[in-house]
């Protein structure tokens, strides 16, 4: 049960992305993962995502030990980078390839040549919606204004009729949002459609610390003790290096809820890298789990793009090798902080 590995501080959590609907990388990814040690993964809220994680873990994993890994679907609020994707106003675009040259580990944004002269070059940039993570990086640095981030949200009820709900573990609210009256709206309703554990992935960028506490509080008063888990997201989707600074945002939103002394399972993400559990003992934070995203990601993602990954043993080899030296490192650490 995900309670187990969460109660012993065993839980790798690995972070495929709540708007990464590339149904290849993320089979790639969770084969990956798990071989190397993960037991959880945060996967897009769609269908045949969770079908592509499912087929990841049927390759990797013997069919008696399937019950020992745990799938994870995200929800959102209208407005959340998570659930974001980045359009470009071809009108205002000048082509210098500055937001393509940012999206490093999800490729999201081609230069795509639609011209039929070999010596005229024309061209325009274009984002694929299903490799889009909602960062927001190419918007931060085009300079003529040409993107924006646009979210959808479905109603949750509508979100739960069409997944195999048997196949989740638990199902994550990110609550970023000004717009507190939804957050309690979705909140509720994934209450009523879904017995099993909830997440709420929080950061402080439009709270103060105590206001996190209070808001927290109100949301688990009427849940049970221990089912409900806190993702203390420090740097969303900010994990791109693996610089100890990364991950201090979300060593100290952790910090503040460990120190509520909260009925909740903790665990630490948004920024979190290769450093993040070794800077948590020093810190004495006692998190059940890690959760990594783009640092996750990156490392793997030369062997995980190539064309023959699932033919080319020796590529799947280097991609596992690299995975299991950071799971084995997340784990040792959380480990020691019992």
């Amino acid at each position: 049960m995900l309670k187990d590995i969460l109660e012993s501080k065993k839980c790798f959590k690995l972070v495929c992305g709540a708007g990464n609907e590339d149904t290849d990388e993320v089979e790639k990814l969770v084969a990956v993962y798990a071989l190397a040690g993960a037991n959880y993964f945060d996967l897009s809220a769609k269908p045949e995502i969770v079908q592509a994680a499912q087929r990841g873990l049927d390759r990797v994993i013997p069919v008696d030990q399937l019950h020992n890994y745990h799938l994870n679907i995200s929800v959102g609020i209208k407005g959340d980078p998570h659930i974001s994707k980045a359009f470009i106003n071809q009108g205002d675009c000048k082509r210098c390839g500055k937001c393509a040259d940012v999206c490093k580990i999800q490729n999201a944004i081609q230069l795509v040549d639609i011209s039929s002269n070999p010596s005229i070059k024309l061209c325009y940039l274009t984002v694929d919606d299903k490799k889009c993570i909602g960062c927001g990086h190419c918007k931060e640095v085009c300079k003529s204004n040409a993107i924006t981030m646009n979210s959808e949200t479905k109603p949750i009820q509508e979100i739960l009729n069409s997944l195999p709900l048997g196949q989740l573990s638990s199902i994550e609210l990110h609550a970023n949002s000004k717009n507190k009256e939804e957050i309690y709206t979705q909140w509720g309703n994934l209450q009523k459609g879904y017995s099993g554990i909830l997440s709420l992935c929080l950061d402080r960028s439009l709270m103060g610390d105590i206001e996190l506490i209070e808001f927290i509080k109100f949301l688990i008063k009427d849940r049970k003790p221990y089912t409900t888990i806190i993702q203390a997201d420090g740097c969303p989707m900010g994990g791109t290096d693996n610089e100890p600074s990364t991950t201090l945002q979300a060593l100290a939103i952790a910090q503040i809820v460990q120190k509520a002394n909260l009925p909740v399972y903790l665990l630490l993400s948004g920024g979190t890298n290769a450093e993040t559990t070794h800077l948590s003992r020093l810190f004495d934070i006692r998190a059940h789990g890690v959760a990594i995203g783009s640092y996750a990601r990156m490392i793997v993602k030369e062997y995980i793009d190539h064309p023959d990954f699932w033919e080319d043993e020796l590529v799947r080899c280097k991609a596992f090798e690299i995975a299991k030296n950071l799971v084995f490192k997340s784990l040792f650490y959380l480990g020691e902080n019992k």
